[in-house]
């Protein structure tokens, strides 16, 4: 397998992931999996939420497909390692940066304020239904039409 298609399966799985992500955000976790979402809304008295399992599902399910492609290096290996690459995007984007799990790092980078902006208009609605806002790395062109000042 040339460098290419590898490359653009893992390419592909980024964004596969980002839409995926979103219809699931939307659709299964504000709705009938709302009971375990439910914990990303609330104060955490600690580090873990219950949330977190859906991260854990996603990341079996990136282990496997590695595994399973890891001898040929075929489909199933990219797709699982464009996964992993969600996942660790998420983890810096979502959990460090957003949700300061880890100290958060300043910035004045537009495109980071304008992530942060819209998931916290997203956190406003403490409850399953009125929330808005439910991609990770692409949000509505408002909120990157702000100055810095306002993201605090």
């Amino acid at each position: 397998m040339q460098i290419i298609l590898p490359i653009a399966i893992l390419l592909g799985t980024l964004a596969g992931m980002e839409a995926f992500s979103w219809f699931m955000h939307k659709y299964l976790f504000h709705g009938p999996l709302w009971f375990i979402h439910r914990s990303h809304h609330q104060h955490r008295s600690g580090w873990f939420e219950f949330n977190d399992i859906f991260s854990l599902l996603f990341a079996a399910i990136s282990l496997y497909l590695i595994w399973m492609g890891r001898t040929d290096l075929d489909v199933k290996f990219w797709i699982g390692v464009g996964i992993t690459v969600y996942g660790i995007i998420y983890f810096i984007f979502h959990d460090w940066f957003i949700h300061n799990r880890l100290k958060s790092f300043k910035t004045s980078n537009s495109y980071l304020l304008g992530i942060r902006r819209a998931h916290k208009i997203h956190h406003k609605s403490t409850e399953r239904d009125h929330s808005e806002e439910f991609g990770l790395l692409l949000a509505s062109k408002k909120y990157f039409n702000q100055s810095p000042k306002s993201s605090h």
